[in-house]
């Protein structure tokens, strides 16, 4: 028996645990003695609590499991003879490794990796440094980011571990991690953190996904930025990083964005070249895209596709083609293919300029690559040659696309339309908005246009409209869901009885400015598209038939002149969520009554410019409205405030130009001397005491008693607009960083202010990102733009710094660096000079609107060409120094030029060449004003001003291009 007992304490060894540089405190309870044959019950925070754990293991699974325990037990060391053997290993650590010695299962964490990684190489257990390379490759895996498994700083923890221990599997999964993640990732703070060698490894990754090169570059500079503070921008050890600049595409970054990067220390020369690429790709896509063949290696213009990508955004890419498309989802390795490269070159010449009308591209010599995580692609202010080889690539590389955006493409063919539903066949987001035309016959006064733009004359639509659109072209049905037309004077009604019949599952619609639709064509989409729950028609010919299509569907159709109202709980107005009919003239009192009357679930409604009268807003019954637009209507403030009371969560109130606000105030003072304006403070009062606002548009009425009021609902507010009527007078001006301090967009129109005033608004409200000040009165002076207001991206000084000179733009140039839109009006102090200012400062503006600014352009306009990413430009009364080819010249230097305004009183030659329809580069709108002189009024008064005379506005003509055609008006309002 004696000897059986020595065999079985043979069999056993006993292993003494303690924390490394633990100082044992003697006493009962200190110590404890457990076996591994029990080792799946073990209480491990009972156990944990003592300072010294024995614990009985086997021996020989010891020895089979540990290369540590191996060499100890079985080898030459005098511990092999030891029944005893003390481990200094942090406790819980060493404790897990028992447990996977013998068989047990862990938890493996993000915390828990590096000490589990530490003991399973210092004791050699290859089965437990197993198990965590499975457990990271599990949580690195990529499973999108909707429910990330590992923190970024875990990440970088993780990889500095990895790195430091010569664990090749540990940063090669972090690094394919990061990079699959790599959108997910630059949100984070901790990104800042990331060290260089994995940054660039994650960059030199095959694996790297990113919606946009612009997004990996801002994410590289934030990082640089970051890294290099204690360095300064201008110090040598900044080179250390050129290599990871080197790995930014910069022919792939959007055009603004270059040209706001130029002001970026270390990066203005990459962004010099960046723009000179993307200027020629521009200029000359057929040739440039043929010649990047010609390049050994073209990945700089490969657009970054992987298996992961879910979007791909080329927004505000001119020099994006066909082309580009192509080379990009090509196999790499067939780039390198002679043979195959040259019959590439002759197809990018076809895709750049089709051979006749039924050309078709040979897609079978293409090895195009299909990327089935696409699900959203953006290439808005692309101005591509063709959309038809694009759609095609789409379908056959993006075969998952649901969201198109192409916002601001001109060259869209109607015929395309149709393509695009039929070819993308699971799309349910599609838009493909423009700006919409200033020639609107319900808002400007129109002396003669061609074509005509006035409404067609509407006829009775009869239920069988609602039914009869057959067209046997075999088509499929479509998953559009969302659908965005805005400004496209290009759609006609045969479109959207396309869309009608096609789309049944249409839910949303947008066909604002959409001047060409009757209101019997949208109220045929409104009679087939039973399932839409949002509709945006401001500024059409929305009227009677559309309403009763929304109230009453096909069935009330009837051959009366009055329609006959009943209720109707089932109708599409019924179940409306969002309607937009600012603007639609056509609709009477009667019918926006019955209309607002069965639209109890709306959550958004703008009635602006409508026929709105209290008794139709009273008939409004519903509690779910978080936005409200009744600019410009007759409403009295009483019937908005009903409205208010019962809904709650108001969010975006929008109120100028309702001159009742004000004349209700006026009738209250009169019969009720001790209870001034009660129903103006009614309005205000229910406001303040029910709603957290986030947006207020106001003018007539308004005043600082009403901004006090209000204090319980802005305090939250991002957006405040004080128009015509408003006063909030000097103490609620300075009450406003106080009340507001989370504002964004601060719009005053005819306010008073002054330095003190602006001087701290603009110091305490840290977030303002635009800035209008419009006709004010009052003095203020240069010192308010005398601090840095970095976030500040739109600056609006209308009529209110005439001192303005040189010196003060400049400062503002450098206190204001990050400008993106700038208008100036009343500035004339200002010269020729200045646009040199403007261009050096703000290369990257996308809108520039000057007028009455001196001698601005009295040599031309030569500096301003500099600011390549110009969308808008408005040049007016700034000097008499144009050329007459101007439009021409300004378009071809600016390829993303859209809309121009200019004044013949600036014409050296008293007029401007109009660019013909081919040639106008992406212009869609061009405005030219015409004045003519008329003599000072104060020639009577005083002999000094005699002979002087001033240009009074006469009319305006508008062109307007669509893919079809352009419309030429003239109009009498200066536009």
């Amino acid at each position: 028996m004696a000897l059986d007992a020595d065999n079985a304490d043979d069999e056993f060894v006993l292993l003494s645990c303690t924390e490394p540089d633990q100082t044992i405190s003697e006493g009962d309870g200190q110590e404890i003695i457990v076996s591994t044959d029990a080792i799946i019950d073990w209480d491990m925070a009972y156990i944990l609590a003592h300072q010294i754990v024995k614990i009985k293991a086997n021996r020989q699974r010891l020895i089979e499991q540990s290369s540590y325990f191996r060499c100890l037990l079985s080898g030459s060391f005098s511990e092999s003879c030891l029944d005893c053997i003390s481990i200094n290993w942090n406790m819980e650590s060493f404790i897990n490794v028992l447990r996977s010695v013998f068989g047990c299962s862990l938890d493996i964490t993000p915390e828990s990796f590096i000490s589990f990684c530490e003991a399973a190489l210092f004791f050699g257990v290859d089965y437990l440094l197993s198990e965590c390379q499975c457990w990271l490759k599990s949580v690195t895996s990529y499973k999108g980011i909707l429910l990330p498994q590992i923190q970024l700083a875990d990440l970088i923890s993780i990889w500095k571990y990895g790195l430091e221990n010569a664990i090749d599997f540990v940063p090669q999964l972090c690094i394919f991690y990061l990079a699959c993640n790599f959108m997910w990732a630059i949100s984070f703070d901790a990104f800042h953190d990331v060290p260089y060698e994995m940054l660039y490894s994650c960059i030199k990754n095959p694996n790297l996904t990113v919606d946009s090169e612009k997004h990996l570059c801002d994410a590289i500079l934030a990082w640089l930025t970051s890294n290099t503070k204690e360095y300064g921008a201008s110090s040598a050890s900044i080179n250390d990083y050129t290599d990871i600049l080197a790995e930014i595409r910069f022919g792939l970054l959007p055009l603004s964005f270059a040209a706001v990067k130029r002001r970026c220390n270390f990066f203005s020369e990459f962004a010099d070249r960046g723009i000179s690429t993307i200027l020629t790709l521009a200029s000359y896509p057929s040739a440039s895209s043929t010649n990047i063949l010609d390049d050994e290696d073209f990945s700089h213009l490969r657009i970054r596709l992987t298996k992961y990508t879910k979007k791909v955004d080329l927004s505000g890419c001119p020099q994006f083609s066909p082309a580009l498309l192509l080379l990009s989802v090509l196999h790499s390795s067939h780039s390198m293919d002679p043979i195959l490269k040259n019959k590439i070159k002759q197809q990018l010449l076809a895709f750049e300029d089709p051979i006749g009308p039924n050309f078709e591209i040979s897609w079978q010599i293409f090895p195009i690559l299909t990327f089935e995580g696409v699900q959203e692609v953006d290439i808005s202010n692309c101005q591509m040659p063709l959309l038809k080889p694009v759609v095609e690539c789409f379908s056959r590389s993006f075969p998952s696309l649901k969201t198109l955006k192409a916002a601001n493409y001109l060259k869209l063919p109607t015929a395309m339309l149709y393509q695009l539903v039929q070819r993308c066949c699971l799309l349910n987001d599609v838009d493909l908005r423009v700006d919409i035309s200033p020639i609107i016959p319900a808002k400007v006064s129109i002396k003669f246009s061609h074509p005509d733009v006035a409404p067609q004359r509407s006829r009775r639509i009869t239920p069988m409209d609602a039914v009869s659109f057959s067209y046997n072209l075999g088509l499929q049905l479509s998953n559009i869901t969302n659908l965005t037309l805005e400004g496209r004077t290009d759609i006609s009604d045969r479109h959207l009885f396309f869309f009608a019949e096609f789309c049944p599952s249409l839910s949303y619609v947008n066909l604002r400015g959409c001047i060409s639709l009757t209101d019997d064509g949208i109220s045929v989409v409104l009679l087939k598209c039973i399932k839409l729950h949002s509709i945006l028609v401001c500024d059409t010919y929305f009227g009677r038939n559309s309403v009763l299509a929304l109230c009453y569907g096909a069935s009330k159709f009837e051959n009366s002149e009055a329609p006959k109202f009943e209720d109707f709980s089932q109708s599409l107005a019924s179940r409306l969520q969002v309607l937009h009919m600012g603007g639609c003239k056509s609709v009477t009192e009667a019918f926006l009554s019955e209309l607002i009357s069965q639209t109890p679930m709306l959550k958004s409604l703008c009635l602006r410019e409508t026929e709105l009268v209290d008794h139709a807003l009273d008939k409004f019954s519903g509690s779910c409205l978080e936005m409200l637009d009744v600019s410009n209507t007759k409403v009295s403030g009483s019937a908005v405030a009903q409205v208010i009371r019962r809904n709650l969560g108001l969010k975006c109130f929008i109120a100028r130009d309702c001159r009742n606000f004000i004349q209700e105030e006026s009738k209250s003072v009169t019969e009720k001397s001790n209870a001034f304006s009660y129903h103006y403070s009614e309005l205000y009062y229910e406001l303040g005491k029910s709603c957290q606002l986030e947006e207020i548009a106001v003018g007539w009425g308004f005043s600082f008693f009403s901004l006090e009021v209000l204090r319980p609902a802005i305090r939250m507010l991002r957006t405040i607009i004080i128009g015509l009527g408003g006063s909030m007078g000097e103490d609620g001006l300075k009450m406003l960083p106080t009340l507001c301090p989370w504002l964004e967009t601060l719009i005053l129109y005819f306010q008073v202010i002054s330095d003190s005033i602006m001087l701290k608004i603009l110091k305490a409200l840290k977030n303002l990102q635009v800035l209008a000040l419009c006709y004010c009165i009052g003095e203020i002076s240069s010192s308010i733009f005398k601090f840095s207001m970095p976030n500040l991206r739109k600056l609006k000084l209308e009529r209110v710094t005439a001192w303005m000179t040189n010196d003060d733009l400049l400062i503002l140039t450098q206190n204001c660096v990050n400008l993106i839109e700038l208008s100036l009006a009343g500035c004339s102090l200002l010269n020729s000079e200045s646009q040199h200012i403007i261009s050096l400062g703000w290369p990257g503006l996308i809108s520039v609107h000057l007028e009455d600014c001196g001698q601005v352009t009295s040599c031309g306009v030569t500096s301003l060409l500099e600011c390549h990413a110009l969308e808008d430009i408005i040049l007016r009364h700034n000097g008499t120094g144009m050329q007459r080819d101007i439009i021409s010249h300004i378009a071809s230097k600016m390829p993303m030029l859209r809309k121009i305004s200019l004044d013949v009183c600036d014409a050296m030659d008293r007029d401007f060449d109009i660019p013909n329809f081919t040639n106008r580069y992406p212009l869609s709108i061009v405005k030219i004003a015409r004045c003519k002189q008329k003599k000072c009024s104060l020639e009577l008064m005083d002999r000094k001003y005699e002979g002087r005379t001033n240009p009074v506005h006469v009319e305006t003509l508008v062109m307007v291009w669509n893919s079809k055609e352009l419309t030429t008006a003239v109009v009498k309002e200066r536009l």
